[in-house]
């Protein structure tokens, strides 16, 4: 990923704060919008529908004109193919609870282009006002993983293991890497489905939702202050916030803990840009 953080507030932030384990939907004045368990077909074209809006189409514009490469009259972005789920590794699954999936659904992506080639991914989540688009991400992650994932195991389910920032399919009972920091995880050739289980819960079973360390604050906990919030957002997100829509309604990253370093190493390598 070349994802890098140019916000120095919330670069600084991210360095200090701990990597997150998923993002979860949060707003800022009202009760939690939780997202489906899969992407229905009515939900994939309701997604679609936000992405290509008049006004998230005038916001890719300004995005994609920020630091000159194109002129904003000239951007004309697109949004081009299929929308895609995204999953990231569940916390019931690190918890160990029954029939819980390796991975959750997240938020759907939809691959906005620029008349120059810029790419950006739509994220859109499921808020009381329906769905909407939440963040505007740089690059093509979402997509290319989508499709070495169906190319290495159909069927499967790709997923982003956020604290260090992998990738993989998982299907039956294997687990393969879809990108360097995976195979670093478990392996060129993959691991067991019960073998990543174990490494997980190694990694981040006492950093659950009412865990010590989370209450404790340290990473924001699961309830996090708006400071340690917008810190877990800028490590975990390499996000770009819509004028006028709601980031925090579908895409709040929530701090769960993982090593400082890969904070440090990831805010090197993304980007966060504010409307």
């Amino acid at each position: 990923m070349n994802r890098r953080l140019m916000n120095p507030r919330l670069a600084a932030a991210a360095v200090a704060a701990t990597a997150v384990l998923a993002l979860a939907p949060a707003q800022a004045s009202a009760a939690p919008v939780p997202q489906p368990r899969s992407a229905t077909s009515e939900n994939l074209a309701a997604a679609g529908r936000a992405a290509a809006a008049p006004d998230t189409l005038a916001t890719l514009s300004r995005f994609f004109a920020r630091e000159g490469k194109v002129s904003l009259a000239a951007a004309q972005p697109r949004i081009e193919g299929d929308t895609v789920p995204v999953h990231y590794l569940s916390p019931e699954f690190v918890a160990g609870k029954a029939g819980a999936s390796v991975a959750r659904l997240e938020f759907l992506a939809s691959q906005a282009v620029s008349s120059d080639g810029q790419q950006a991914a739509l994220w859109t989540a499921r808020t009381a006002a329906g769905w909407q688009v939440v963040n505007i991400a740089t690059g093509d992650d979402e997509f290319r993983y989508a499709r070495l994932g169906a190319a290495k195991l159909p069927g499967g389910t790709v997923f982003r293991e956020p604290q260090i920032d992998a990738w993989y399919v998982a299907g039956g009972e294997r687990v393969l890497p879809l990108d360097e920091d995976a195979a670093t995880a478990v392996g060129a050739r993959g691991t067991s489905l019960a073998a990543y289980r174990t490494r997980v819960v190694k990694a981040y079973g006492d950093k659950l939702p009412g865990s010590a360390y989370g209450k404790s604050g340290k990473a924001g906990g699961f309830a996090p202050t708006e400071a340690t919030a917008t810190a877990a957002t800028a490590t975990a997100s390499p996000a770009y916030a819509l004028a006028g829509l709601p980031t925090a309604a579908g895409a709040v990253a929530l701090a769960l803990g993982a090593a400082g370093a890969v904070a440090a190493r990831r805010a090197r390598r993304q980007r966060v840009v504010r409307a």
